[in-house]
């Protein structure tokens, strides 16, 4: 979410944040799988990325990547301590005037990132490191979350905040850009359910999130309301092996846990206020790892069930 994160303050940040190390940790923990579930506690500390933090995704060598590690525009990499915290460290430098948002892999473990200031969708060979222009398209807003099917397929949020307006793109595997939905409210979070029949997409201001059917060429009908929250923002979302939805609550310090059929099931608490996305990891997919804005770190918690995508990997 770039909503309460101006560009003015990206830079003040990444100035502080130049000078950190190009590897961090902290303290000390137990196994994961030894954990309570739904107890949360810190997996990479405050400040080790700057406030833009966003994106979380489990890369193919099962550790998990985010946007701005120790300064804008980069993309950091956090590999398990012994401890079993996180070491976070400098993976790839975006190019010059490009910035991430939203980080997701695909079948063949390439990563793609939602390039919200390049109007463009990256592409990075997780080898050789190298930062193609996947999809690019001027009349995009700023490419916000992006999802991805299983037959590799793109889902593209495109918020516009100056008027709490938003877009829906589909990306094909061919990196053709079709635009999916005009006049939203400010789009953000965006899922492919469980069972690839559905599209989830969140609106931030107007805290609603909505269900489309999938189509068999990618696009999308029926659209219907989900669920509308009464108060605070809304975020990155993923989806569990049950079909469950997770939803980053910016400003509320949770993560709400909604069903298929739009019921809210449970509020994950956190230690930060304003959370921007989340991801599965670890090695049975049951980790949930959670980004926060204001701290610039890490959060984790053990959940029920594994992830959708750690389910598409096995």
């Amino acid at each position: 979410m770039k909503k309460k994160y101006s560009k003015a303050m990206g830079i003040a940040v990444a100035s502080m944040m130049a000078a950190a190390c190009e590897t961090a940790t902290v303290g000390q923990s137990v196994p994961s799988q030894q954990k309570a579930l739904y107890v949360v506690q810190d997996y990479v500390g405050d400040g080790i990325f700057t406030q833009g933090i966003e994106g979380p995704a489990v890369g193919p060598d099962g550790h998990l990547y985010a946007v701005n590690f120790a300064r804008e525009g980069t993309i950091g990499r956090v590999v398990n301590g012994n401890d079993g915290l996180g070491n976070a460290g400098l993976f790839v430098q975006l190019p010059t005037g490009s910035t991430g948002n939203g980080i997701r892999f695909d079948q063949a473990g390439n990563m793609y990132i939602a390039d919200y200031v390049g109007h463009n969708i990256l592409q990075v060979d997780m080898a050789t490191r190298e930062i193609k222009v996947f999809a690019h398209n001027a009349a995009m807003n700023q490419p916000n979350d992006i999802a991805i099917s299983a037959a590799g397929t793109l889902y593209a949020s495109d918020p516009k905040w100056a008027d709490n307006s938003g877009q829906l793109w589909r990306i094909d595997r061919d990196g053709t850009t079709h635009l999916l939905e005009a006049n939203m409210g400010t789009t953000n979070g965006v899922e492919v359910s469980t069972d690839e029949k559905h599209l989830y997409v969140n609106e931030s201001v107007q805290r609603k999130v909505w269900v489309y059917d999938i189509l068999p060429d990618g696009g999308v009908a029926n659209k219907r309301l989900l669920i509308e929250f009464a108060d605070h923002g809304l975020d990155g979302m993923r989806c569990d092996s049950q079909g469950n939805l997770y939803i980053a609550r910016y400003g509320a310090g949770v993560v709400a846990v909604v069903s298929p059929t739009g019921q809210l099931l449970r509020e994950i608490q956190l230690k930060g206020q304003k959370p921007t996305n989340v991801a599965f990891g670890g090695e049975d997919g049951k980790t949930l790892y959670i980004t926060l804005q204001e701290r610039g770190a890490i959060e984790m918690t053990r959940v029920e069930f594994p992830g959708r995508a750690h389910q598409l990997r096995k």
